[in-house]
């Protein structure tokens, strides 16, 4: 849609409060048109409260609603972990995920308050433009998307910051430019992403960004912390013997893995749009759970369940990334996932120090497939090592029918 089309409808702008905000709101006002704002409530560590947001935006006149979220973004996080799903480069993507959450809780509170279009200040190179459109797509198909970024009478009406602010003091609202920043950042309950600007530029080390949810692993403390996180049926119910709730161990986690510098990513990933981006990525807490949850996998599933397991974590993590977290495959994904993870109950030790987890030991785990007599290199009861004579002799018969048939070539 373009802003002209915006006239008789109610519009429900995404907010956060910025410079952005407020000048979408007020010059969709200032055309007449019915606005009302929104902001997720994610739990953002860059937020002291998230309620500012309502008196950032208070001088545009649109009235601004905060939709408690934090639940519904400690489940997404608790699938994360699940799947270790992890994008270019290794790193957890903390706002494709938010981008599902956000979307899915503001367009049930927009449809409470009669909205009729979804308008958001995502840029037009960007992911989030098609994450936001997708999911308004998919989950409200009747209800068409406003990119006011995208429009070309607001492209050139405002083609950059000063422009913003000019417009904005113009109809009696105080706006500043400010220095310039270095990078922008994006955080909510699962981790911080900070991009563009500097980082943009492959020679910029990743030590400009100062961490939002912790310390680079220098800055750490010089002594082992020593952590253990209880997992059952694939989902972490306590950490140092404390029952959490899934919001509850996102923070802790978070606390414990920040403090301990984990979970910092530098990555030049591959954007839905086809071109590249650097970044540098945050999650304390993602990368905490997620190594705890990959040592209880690691004794309860199979060889086949394992290969099965990686195709699908990959899937699933393209598909967050993407904007296709409610399609179909990523629902099947999620489901043949959870039936792995069901065995997946454990207690795990571990050592966090100066960025790097190490394994200390792991207990109270019923389906373990791990048997040390079966796996000794010593004399035990387990598994004859005669027995596998036949098993040995079986491979062979491919190997040498190929040898024979000129079929293998002994060079690198």
């Amino acid at each position: 849609m373009l802003l002209h089309q915006l006239k008789g409808e109610r519009v429900g702008v995404c907010v956060s409060g910025g410079l952005d905000s407020k000048t979408v709101t007020t010059r969709l006002k200032q055309a007449g048109v019915d606005v009302m704002c929104f902001t997720a409530d994610l739990a953002q560590p860059d937020e002291a409260d998230i309620n500012d947001i309502i008196e950032k935006m208070r001088p545009t006149g649109a009235e601004t609603i905060i939709v408690d979220l934090k639940p519904d973004m400690a489940e997404a996080c608790y699938t994360m972990i699940q799947a270790q799903a992890m994008y270019d480069g290794g790193y957890w993507n903390t706002t494709g995920i938010a981008r599902a959450v956000t979307v899915r809780g503001l367009i049930a509170e927009m449809k409470k308050h009669g909205c009729t279009v979804l308008a958001h200040g995502a840029t037009g190179r960007g992911n989030d433009q098609l994450r936001f459109e997708r999911y308004t797509n998919v989950l409200a198909p009747e209800m068409p998307v406003y990119a006011p970024w995208r429009d070309p009478v607001m492209l050139k009406q405002f083609p950059g910051r000063r422009e913003m602010v000019a417009f904005l003091q113009e109809q009696g609202i105080e706006a500043q430019v400010g220095p310039r920043k270095r990078y922008s950042t994006d955080a909510n309950l699962a981790g911080v992403s900070h991009e563009a600007e500097d980082l943009e530029d492959l020679q910029t080390s990743s030590l400009i960004v100062e961490p939002v949810m912790g310390v680079w692993p220098m800055q750490a403390p010089d002594d082992v912390e020593t952590v253990t996180v209880r997992f059952e049926q694939g989902r972490c119910v306590a950490i140092n013997g404390k029952h959490v709730t899934p919001y509850e161990a996102m923070v802790a986690a978070n606390t414990i893995g920040g403090r301990n510098g984990l979970g910092l990513r530098s990555a030049c990933e591959n954007r839905v749009i086809g071109t590249k981006s650097r970044g540098v990525y945050e999650a304390p807490g993602l990368e905490l759970l997620g190594y705890c949850m990959r040592s209880v996998y690691q004794v309860t599933m199979d060889r086949t369940s394992a290969k099965m397991f990686h195709e699908l974590s990959k899937l699933l993590a393209d598909h967050i990334y993407d904007g296709r977290y409610f399609d179909p495959s990523a629902r099947a994904a999620r489901a043949a996932i959870a039936e792995m993870a069901q065995y997946a109950t454990g207690t795990v030790e571990v050592g966090l120090y100066k960025g790097n987890i190490f394994f200390q030991g792991q207990r109270d785990c019923p389906s373990s497939l791990y048997n040390p007599a079966d796996a000794s290199m010593e004399a035990s009861d387990g598994l004859n090592p005669v027995s596998s004579q036949g098993y040995v002799e079986i491979q062979a018969v491919s190997a040498i029918a190929m040898a024979n048939a000129g079929q293998i070539k002994n060079e690198w």
